[in-house]
């Protein structure tokens, strides 16, 4: 128990760092009080964290906004089924263990030393596909704050060392189920899409230049693909900014505006059938869904005739 106070003290030591903290991580995400606040709380207490949603919830960036707030090092390691316990913890180096042996100046650290030895947060990615052996690493450095490592020795978490961890679905292709003893050593903080609103003001941040109605029905057809009867998975927000910058070249390869109705159509198409995973029993492709959602946010396509007097033709960029 006494780990767990001595590390959490210097990220608390001021009365109103987390304060500070917590309005500098809040000035650089658009909306997520509830997050921003669990998850300046569990850095600040020393708890290690899971953060589980779909894709393009904004997990990543939370977390290197949260370490920067905090002036922690962020250490980053993207989960796949290759992350071995060797890549995570480090290797002596072979050419030097040759010439000196087994010496801890051969040694190379790998991110999960490098952040206990230097009290940062290690950030790992897509834990759910990282096979059990390295996660077993993971538990025994959370629940004894330490390693011990064959021919280097024992390694001891300094203050401030994190781990937080995030995930997809379990029901995502390549995940596999977390064990209960990994759970039971972490807080988890689900994460989902933020509400229309936050999706429409983080696209005009990141891709200015369109009129707000036209970027509120562009995040509306982006959001339907997440309820379409068809869809297993529908696109995040990072299909609405595709659709918009692909739009704008498009649109001038072509010679119109870049909220022309077919070019819309052909850019969403592009952005967003890649993005969407259907229910194996879908009777369609994802091309057409998206066509069918385009048509009802955005109405019918406009005729030769409408295109000759404008009237359906929507209004042009700012």
């Amino acid at each position: 128990m006494a780990r767990t106070f001595a590390a959490s003290f210097v990220l608390t030591e001021s009365a109103n760092s987390g304060a500070n903290q917590l309005a500098e991580l809040q000035s650089q995400v658009v909306g997520r009080e509830r997050e921003t606040e669990l998850i300046i709380a569990s850095l600040r207490s020393g708890t290690h964290l899971l953060l589980e949603g779909p894709p393009g919830t904004g997990k990543s960036t939370l977390l290197r906004a949260a370490a920067n707030a905090s002036a922690l090092d962020f250490h980053f390691v993207e989960g796949n089924a290759e992350l071995t316990p060797a890549r995570l913890i480090g290797h002596f180096d072979p050419s030097q263990v040759l010439a000196s042996g087994y010496t801890p100046d051969v040694w190379v650290d790998g991110p999960l030393l490098a952040a206990l030895r230097g009290g940062g947060l290690l950030y790992l990615e897509e834990i759910n596909r990282i096979p059990e052996e390295t996660l077993n690493v993971l538990v025994t450095v959370m629940s004894e704050g330490e390693l011990t490592v064959p021919r280097l020795g024992h390694i001891a978490a300094a203050p401030n060392f994190r781990l937080v961890a995030a995930m997809n679905p379990f029901d995502a292709v390549g995940t596999a189920r977390i064990s209960g003893a990994l759970y039971d050593r972490v807080c988890r903080l689900g994460i989902d899409y933020q509400d229309e609103r936050d999706e429409a003001a983080i696209v005009s941040s990141q891709v200015p230049g369109f009129e707000s109605d036209y970027v509120a029905k562009i995040v509306e057809v982006v959001r339907a693909t997440r309820s379409h009867p068809e869809v297993r998975i529908g696109s995040s927000v990072r299909g609405a900014l595709d659709l918009l910058r692909l739009s704008t070249d498009l649109a001038e390869l072509r010679g119109t505006s870049s909220d022309n109705y077919a070019v819309g159509l052909d850019a969403a198409q592009a952005a967003l059938s890649g993005r969407m995973r259907l229910h194996d029993a879908a009777s369609t492709k994802p091309e057409s869904i998206v066509a069918e959602l385009w048509r009802r946010v955005m109405g019918r396509p406009p005729t030769h005739d409408d295109a000759d007097d404008g009237a359906d033709e929507p209004e042009g960029k700012a």
